[in-house]
Order: C-alpha cells, then sequence, then structure tokens
C-alpha cells in the first residue's frame, strides 16, 4: 500500500497535538504554563466548526512550543528534562483519538458537552474556572471510561490542586482534538514511521 507524503497542515495539527501536551507538562510540574497558549487552546477546543486551521490556532507563531517539541521528537536533541513524559502523552493522546473515532455514542456526548461549555464561555470567557470545571467533567465521564486512561506525571503538590487537575483533563481534550484533525486530514502511524524528515521540513521556521 503507498501512502501519501505528509503535508503542512498534517504536521501543524500534530504540532498542536505537542504543544497541549507540553502545556500539561508544564501545569502538572510547575503548577502554572502560558496564559496565551492556554487561552488559545481552550479557544480551539470550543471551535467546533473551523473552517481552517487559522481559524483554530491563529498565526503560526502560536504553536511555536508544539513545533519545537515536535522537530524534537523527530530527531533533534531535547534539553527539556520532561520530554519523555511528553511523547508518552501524545503517543497515548493518538491511540486514543483512533479509538474514540469508532465510538459514535461517547464523540455524541462529548460534542454535546463542548457545545454547552462554548454557551458559556460567550457568558464567562474560554478560560473561567466554571468553562474548565465542565469541560473537566465531561472528560472523566467519557475519555477517562476508556481502557487507556492517560497517566499524568509531576508534582502532587499541583496535581492535587482542583483547579490546576481541570486545566490538565481540558488540555489532554486539546490534544485529542487537534489528533483527530490530524487523522482527518490523513495522518496515520505510517506517516510517523516513514515520514519523520518529511514532517520536519514541513514545519515552519520559527
Amino acid at each position: 500500500m503507498i501512502f501519501a507524503r505528509p503535508t503542512q497542515e498534517q504536521a501543524l495539527a500534530l504540532a498542536a497535538v505537542f504543544q497541549a501536551c507540553e502545556l500539561v507538562a508544564d501545569l502538572a510540574h510547575n503548577g502554572q504554563t502560558d496564559n496565551a497558549k492556554l487561552e488559545m487552546a481552550m479557544g480551539a477546543l470550543l471551535n467546533q466548526n473551523p473552517e481552517s486551521l487559522d481559524q483554530l490556532y491563529g498565526p503560526v507563531d502560536n504553536l511555536t512550543t508544539g513545533i519545537n517539541s515536535m522537530a524534537d521528537f523527530m530527531g533533534r536533541q531535547s534539553s527539556n528534562p520532561h520530554h519523555p513524559e511528553v511523547m508518552r502523552y501524545v503517543i497515548s493522546i493518538l491511540y486514543l483519538a483512533r479509538k474514540l473515532s469508532g465510538n459514535k455514542a461517547m464523540l455524541a456526548k462529548i460534542a454535546a458537552g463542548i457545545e454547552g461549555a462554548s454557551r458559556q464561555a460567550q457568558h464567562f470567557s474560554v478560560t473561567h474556572d466554571n468553562v474548565f470545571c465542565n469541560i473537566a467533567s465531561l472528560y472523566q465521564s467519557t475519555v477517562s471510561t476508556m481502557r487507556l486512561r492517560i497517566q499524568v506525571s509531576g508534582s502532587g503538590l499541583y496535581l492535587q490542586q482542583p483547579a490546576i487537575a481541570e486545566r490538565i483533563r481540558c488540555l489532554l481534550f486539546v490534544a485529542i482534538r487537534s489528533a483527530f484533525l490530524w487523522q482527518q486530514m490523513g495522518g496515520t502511524r505510517i506517516h510517523l514511521m516513514l515520514y519523520r524528515k518529511n514532517l520536519v521540513r514541513l514545519l515552519p521556521k520559527l
């Protein structure tokens, strides 16, 4: 079977997966992360009918963290001590997204929950505590019930704080959403295995 070479849109969707996972690691180890990137990520999650990647993520500069993390994975040495766990998150997210795509009932529940959170965000903001809380609860009642559960590593001091735990669950949802886009655009495990160098070349030079 011949697989088409990856496209830049596929590479950027995959970079968005990496970025969300990097933000998860930030929160788990440091108790905080880049607020602008967090707001962008939540906005992308709540936008269910984008016409383009630009509508989801804005300028490519918004994905700098994910682009650098992905480039590290594809062959460049990383100085980030949390890179191995970020890679574990990414691989798990891609697997979960693939499994979720066949669970129509769960997808419908997730879509309805995200739509409700989007309406709520219109009254408050995409980073309001109530929005985080509702999406985190949705994650627990859907994705967390699947056989594979993502175990987040970090400091117990932060992971035991409800507000941080909620943000982490939301970011895992963001990563899954981006993984869906990667797959819808034709991204596959074969691309990760055989076309790593091509994916790196497609990433913008920032």
